[in-house]
């Protein structure tokens, strides 16, 4: 082997046998690497250094940059700058490298030995990888690369937080650099979001704000047994009293029922699990180790409403108890977004079900309410459920998620949704004074989110000790084993991964923050509307099955960002008429497409309405629509309307600040749309789950047809004139759904993820959570 009289370096033959494959590299490449005085130089190495040194191979050294060298750029005549981990001394050019060892030696006496030996210097041993941090030569690198000792060899670069997977996939990161999205540096700052669930462990450094200490959790309550006499400081089981005649704002109960409910201690906590991941995945800082697990809104505040116990269960009272306390707080704290990740069974009508009925006067109130689908979706012999859809997902002012799988990439080709995600239509069902029997079949879900083995926040008690990590990742020690088990994971720093929808509701929460971030000024029906027309399709999913399509963050954002920001005080004061323009000064509707994650991502350009109804067309963004109002819930021929009044200004506080009854009734005559729609019901047909029409109509067909222009453009748009509306939607014919109820329990499903049962109400006085 030739060589020059200032660089050798032999590798014995066991070294060729051990390693397998040489490389002799090139005097043009040894040029680049070892400097032009190292020209003849030729080293043999492991195939694979080949890769972990061609971070090295394009640097010149042996001269500092201010001399020519072979690297000078032919174009603009100048040397290429040097990375930070580079730097030319006295002549010199050194590296700052992470040496990775496979010896068994703890020390690595030998090979730090070595590096001394090659002119170098070792910084830092690591206890927790077999690894070196050190300064060497870079003529020398290729040299102590090819030890037996040396596993590999990387450049010490600077670095700064990557997107998480979650980011990656659903176009977040695009929307935080402001990459085709018209928006920058969004992460939900001001933003309130509301978690209804097991708790949040507010000390975790998922819910830290940036400065690493203090905590994004605004408020924590907890109301289990809210609706018990004690909550008011009444002895239980006290009979002949009316608390709630003296629940006002200032009132001594109003105090005291607050300040029994206020969570402190050990009660501000999360003994489950299932909370604070919710929590993280909508707001979560996660870039505090890796694997990065950053959540959508980053910076978004967090109200912890306790409704569930250490082992997920609780009472229907205390969940609309929790919706109760939103309500009454949401202007107060800027609580924007409520995310319910939990389910109930319920054969009512979304008219009659009391959380429905809740969730519906949120939503009313101005609150954008997110529920998970349910994870009903086959059942025990693994056939396929429709009309699986839990309360309140079954409530159609709200937005019900399902459940995408992902298969682990940020590319959007291979997603499917998952098997356990449940399928529309809605099954509720009312009896009439006549005694006929009448079932909602409501579209839903609305759209689909990653909910499979999504990693987030391990949370437990303030501490996070692992002596004291919740139920959850205790009773499933494979939830957190690929991020360190609980004997390799920091206190409040610790992960894990769960699967369902109600992991993936709080990915659209998460989005809907960034969304009113970016404009305050919209409501929550126009807000799911944005949300279902830039959904991507997945292919060969159909609309029971995924709604308008895959959540996709950054067309969302761009639609919000493209419209006026008084659209909601307009609509409550009455002054914008149907079809009136919605779009911002200077601001237009662009191409219905986004690039997510290097890819191309159509939108569905899709909306559901009226319960039965897709709609479309480029009037749904451009021009104000009347079911935007967030206070109308129509559904076929019915429509009511609700009215929020509130408490008068008393002790300091204004006025219209906290809701006193919210009241539904019949809705008046109206236009419900406007001209220019395109209604696709006719497009659909009528459903047949074997010819793949109507809600069985695989949902990226129906968009392609929209989109081209098909379907029935309205010209008086859709009205409601004497207690008839003037248009059908799709027809669902009842011999089509073949389950009337839910599959009670999925269980622990190990091919798709550890997926946790949303549950079902096993009585009438007992919710039970995801167990």
């Amino acid at each position: 082997m030739k060589s020059n009289s200032r660089f050798t370096v032999l590798i014995e033959r066991r070294q060729f046998v051990t390693r397998i494959l040489a490389i002799l590299m090139s005097t043009a490449l040894l040029a680049a690497l070892f400097g032009a005085q190292h020209a003849r130089a030729q080293v043999a190495f492991q195939s694979k250094m080949a890769s972990d040194l061609q971070p090295f191979m394009t640097l010149a050294t042996g001269a500092p940059l201010t001399t020519s060298s072979a690297t000078t750029d032919k174009v603009s005549g100048k040397a290429p700058a040097l990375p930070a981990w580079v730097k030319d001394v006295k002549g010199l050019r050194y590296a700052k490298v992470l040496i990775v060892s496979n010896s068994s030696d703890p020390d690595l006496t030998e090979l730090r030995e070595a590096v001394l030996a090659a002119g170098g210097s070792v910084y830092f041993r690591y206890v927790s990888v077999r690894a070196l941090s050190v300064l060497l030569p870079t003529y020398r690198i290729a040299a102590i690369a090819a030890r037996s000792d040396v596993q590999s060899v990387s450049p010490n670069r600077q670095t700064a937080r990557t997107t998480s997977k979650l980011e990656e996939t659903t176009g977040v990161s695009t929307v935080r650099s402001g990459s085709g999205s018209g928006a920058s540096g969004l992460d939900g700052s001001g933003v309130g979001i509301a978690i209804l669930d097991s708790g949040i462990a507010w000390n975790h450094y998922s819910m830290r704000a940036a400065d690493g200490k203090t905590s994004r959790v605004k408020a924590a309550v907890d109301l289990q047994l809210a609706g018990d006499a004690t909550t008011v400081g009444l002895k239980d089981w006290t009979v002949g009293v009316d608390v709630s005649a003296s629940l006002y704002p200032g009132s001594k109960t109003m105090l005291a029922y607050e300040k029994q409910i206020t969570a402190n201690g050990a009660s501000r906590s999360d003994l489950y699990g299932h909370g604070s991941h919710v929590a993280a995945i909508a707001a979560g800082q996660g870039a505090y180790r890796s694997q990065d697990s950053t959540g959508v809104a980053p910076n978004a505040n967090l109200y912890d409403v306790k409704v569930l116990d250490g082992t997920g269960m609780g009472q229907l009272s205390d969940v609309l108890a929790g919706i109760d306390w939103v309500i009454y707080h949401a202007k107060e704290y800027n609580i924007r977004v409520m995310n319910l990740s939990l389910a109930a069974d319920s054969h009512e009508s979304y008219l009659t079900d009391p959380l429905c009925r809740a969730v519906r006067s949120a939503v009313a109130s101005g609150i954008t309410v997110v529920v998970a689908a349910g994870n009903f979706g086959k059942n025990a012999a693994g056939a396929e459920v429709y009309g699986s859809i839990s309360s309140p997902g079954n409530e159609p002012s709200v937005i019900t998620i399902g459940s995408v799988n992902t298969k682990g990439t940020a590319s959007r080709s291979d997603d499917t949704v998952n098997f356990f995600s449940s399928r529309g239509p809605t099954r509720g069902a009312y009896v009439d004074t006549a005694g006929v029997r009448h079932v909602d079949n409501l579209l839903k879900p609305d759209l689909v989110a990653p909910g499979n083995k999504v990693v987030s926040a391990l949370g437990a008690d303030k501490g996070g000790s692992n002596k004291m990590w919740n139920y959850l990742a205790t009773t499933y020690p494979a939830l957190s084993a690929a991020y360190g088990g609980s004997s390799g994971q920091g206190n409040n720093q610790t992960l894990m991964e769960l699967s369902g929808t109600s992991i993936a509701a709080p990915v659209v929460a998460g989005t809907v923050a960034l969304m009113l971030q970016a404009n305050p000024g919209l409501t929550p029906p126009l807000v799911k509307a944005l949300l279902q027309y830039s959904a991507q399709p997945i292919a060969g999913a159909n609309l029971m099955q995924q709604g308008a399509g895959m959540l996709n963050v950054q067309g969302a954002v761009k639609l919000a960002g493209i419209l006026r920001t008084d659209l909601a005080s307009a609509i409550n004061a009455g002054t914008i008429a149907a079809g009136a323009s919605m779009l911002a000064p200077g601001k237009s509707l662009a191409a219905p497409n986004s690039i997510i994650a290097g890819s191309a991502a159509s939108w569905s350009q899709i909306v559901f309405a009226g319960g039965s109804h897709v709609l479309g067309g480029a009037a749904l963004i451009t021009r104000y629509q009347p079911i935007y109002d967030p206070r109308l819930v129509w559904v076929r021929d019915v429509a009511r309307r609700s009215t929020v009044t509130y408490w008068p200004a008393a002790n300091g506080v204004a006025a219209n600040t906290y809701p006193k009854s919210i009241i539904e009734a019949p809705a008046p005559a109206q236009a419900f749309t406007s001209d220019g729609v395109i209604s696709a019901a006719s497009l659909a047909g009528r459903s047949s789950l074997i010819g793949k029409t109507g809600v069985f109509i695989p949902t990226a067909t129906l968009s392609g047809w929209v989109a081209v222009g098909s379907g029935q453009t309205l010209s008086l748009g859709i009205v409601l004139s004497n207690g008839i509306v003037i248009s059908e939607g799709i027809v669902i014919s009842e011999g089509i759904v073949i389950s009337e109820g839910l599959v009670v329990s999925e269980g622990i499903v190990i091919s798709e993820g550890l997926l946790l049962s949303e549950g079902v109400v096993m009585s009438e006085a007992s919710l039970l959570g995801e167990p």
